[in-house]
């Protein structure tokens, strides 16, 4: 199995790590000519309108859309990822566009601005082993969600993950937590699927 990490901006080399740790190979994607004969690929957390941009500027909306639809290539959006996986961004400043991808529409900065970062433990459906601590860093949360997709965790009463087939959207940072459970459900559930 090749899962890909968007290494344009953000928290990927801590999704490398994780998953090279699964067992998987891992591999920094800084090009679309590189999404090739992947399995799946991770967007991460950072800024959603800069990780926008500089995927505008390398030409990777089309090609994502394309080995997703076309390839069978799962998508996992992590904080700025599970924004820009969604098929609306609720308050997306002019200009940002999402992929698309995932029947959800996404809040950005719900939970607050930077000083407003915390950590809670988190019931994520099919995970053994008790909560999950979500670290949650200006984080999204989904607002809505389609007939296809089923929601994997709340907080506060707010959606905070979802899946739809071999998508998976989360609002927080599983990879800066050192509990692998979420990358492994990514990979035996969503990509694997």
């Amino acid at each position: 199995m090749h899962i890909g990490v968007l290494a344009l901006q953000g928290a990927f080399r801590e999704h490398i790590v994780t998953l090279e740790s699964l067992g998987v190979k891992a591999t920094a994607i800084r090009m679309p000519s590189q999404l090739a004969q992947l399995n799946g690929l991770v967007i991460p957390g950072g800024e959603s309108t800069a990780i926008a941009k500089l995927m505008v500027s390398y030409g990777f909306y089309d090609p994502i859309r394309q080995h997703h639809d076309s390839a069978g290539m799962a998508v996992w959006g992590t904080c700025a990822g599970a924004i820009l996986i969604a098929r609306e961004i609720i308050d997306a400043l002019p200009g940002q566009e999402s992929l698309g991808l995932m029947d959800i529409a996404v809040q950005r900065n719900a939970f607050g601005r930077q000083v407003d970062s915390f950590e809670a433990d988190l019931d994520f459906a099919h995970l053994e082993d008790g909560p999950f601590r979500g670290v949650f860093i200006r984080a999204p949360w989904i607002e809505e969600t389609g007939p296809g997709v089923e929601t994997l965790a709340h907080h506060d009463g707010k959606v905070v993950a979802a899946r739809q087939g071999d998508l998976m959207a989360t609002a927080f940072h599983p990879e800066l937590t050192g509990d692998p459970r979420v990358h492994r459900f990514f990979i035996e559930q969503v990509v694997a699927a």
